[in-house]
């Protein structure tokens, strides 16, 4: 039999019972797989089982955008790469919705077996990897910030009420210069949002055309001003392209150098904070990582069949 590792953060959500657990084995054991499941302990444990699992022919990751993260990092870490797939157990599950799953544990791993292995643009920023989006602004830190006892109460719901709460936060600009392929620009802005995915935040299709083996990544740098820009920038973005909405700065690149006039605040990447004591940032793509992807969305994900 092949031999399967699944990752399981207790925190990021609960199988519910021992018959939950039970179904896992069966479904894998089912498709050929001997099972193993290990439980994460404290954040970056997942990362660190990664980097240290031998004979493994799947690595399943069960939890949430974060947990991915880390096993991902991980990945990224090894001399031999594991076969991944994920599991969704969290809050907001940007990137298995962004897949075509669902909150059924068991008909995801069913469409995970099934699914075809693709190889993924895994973003780097100062060579730290973040699936799907790093972004610095006022509210980001909601999706890190937001007490774990109010997640627990109310699920997504507890992301509103925290972010209701920080809506006292004043606007910061930040003076930046950065280059593209080679170009340098500079600009003042408010928001800042380097993403892989066509869903941030549990809003879908921001981007109609992303895919994620193109080597590229979205870049979009915003001089909103106030709140109720915020608002206005929402309205627009539901009727016009990102290109025509006015203090929006969008391209698609494959690099980019950012450097600040001072220090920023910590980078929210993957909905986890990562701190830093620079005011220099490179972003970059590894082509490192194999997954295992539902076929449900992969003709519009992916650009090589």
């Amino acid at each position: 039999m092949k031999k399967c590792v699944v990752i399981y953060n207790p925190n990021s959500g609960k199988l519910t019972n021992r018959n939950d657990v039970k179904k896992i084995y069966k479904i894998l054991e089912n498709y050929d797989y001997e099972t193993e499941i290990i439980y994460t302990e404290y954040k970056g444990h997942a990362k660190e089982i990664t980097q240290k699992l031998k004979d493994v022919d799947l690595l399943l990751c069960a939890g949430g955008d974060g947990t991915l993260n880390e096993v991902i990092s991980g990945n990224i870490e090894r001399h031999k790469p594991i076969l991944l797939g994920h599991i969704p157990l969290g809050s907001v599950n940007d990137v298995a919705h962004m897949y075509g799953m669902s909150s059924n544990t068991i008909n995801n791993i069913a469409m995970i077996l099934n699914g075809n292995i693709k190889n993924i643009d895994v973003c780097l920023i100062n060579n730290n990897p973040f699936v799907y989006v790093a972004c610095i602004g006022a509210f980001v830190d909601i999706s890190y910030s937001t007490p774990r006892k109010l997640k627990e109460k109310y699920g997504k719901l507890a992301y509103i009420i925290y972010g209701i709460q920080q809506l006292k936060q004043n606007l910061q600009f930040y003076n930046i210069k950065y280059t593209v392929d080679g170009t340098k620009y500079e600009g003042k802005y408010s928001f800042i949002f380097i993403t892989n995915s066509n869903r941030v935040g549990g809003v879908n299709n921001i981007y109609d055309d992303v895919k994620l083996d193109d080597n590229k990544f979205e870049v979009l740098m915003c001089d909103i001003k106030n709140k109720f820009d915020i608002i206005k920038a929402i309205h627009y973005l539901k009727r016009r392209e990102m290109n025509d909405i006015p203090g929006f700065t969008y391209f698609k690149t494959d690099n980019i150098k950012i450097e600040f006039d001072e220090i920023p605040p910590s980078w929210c990447i993957d909905g986890d904070e990562l701190k830093h004591d620079t005011k220099e940032f490179k972003i970059e793509i590894n082509k490192d990582n194999n997954m295992l992807i539902p076929i449900k969305n992969i003709d519009k994900l992916f650009e090589q069949k």
